[in-house]
């Protein structure tokens, strides 16, 4: 599978995602710092959605979509230059609603985490 543009721009290289579960490494680099010097919350909430998106692919058939319609991120520590982990798990998936979780990781310590609720949407009928 081609990653799409969002992930590339990102640098997020996706390491597995089988059975609800996608593990990514994201490799940070000085255009994700904020003034502080620190990682910019906006792109770990994306890290983090985006790994979700691999989590619930994994589980859903090619003719299902989904779609975010929930992303509630709460930040730990800060993060820096160098290498983050995302992790990301589907906790609970229905006919039509998925409960998805992430932590993100650098050195060991987890710097974010993020729950997020996702609509499955069934192929239409012919």
């Amino acid at each position: 599978m081609v990653p799409p543009p969002c992930d590339e721009t990102m640098q997020i290289t996706v390491e597995s995602a089988d059975s609800g579960v996608a593990y990514g490494v994201w490799q940070i680099d000085e255009k994700f710092i904020n003034g502080l010097g620190v990682v910019m919350g906006g792109f770990l909430s994306s890290a983090a959605d985006i790994m979700m998106a691999y989590a619930i692919t994994s589980m859903l058939t090619e003719d299902q979509g989904f779609a975010t319609i929930d992303l509630h991120t709460t930040f730990h520590r800060p993060a820096f230059k160098g290498e983050i982990t995302v992790m990301a798990k589907v906790e609970r998936l229905g006919r039509t609603l998925a409960y998805v979780v992430a932590d993100i990781t650098q050195a060991e310590k987890k710097v974010a985490s993020a729950v997020s609720s996702v609509l499955i949407m069934q192929p239409k009928e012919s």
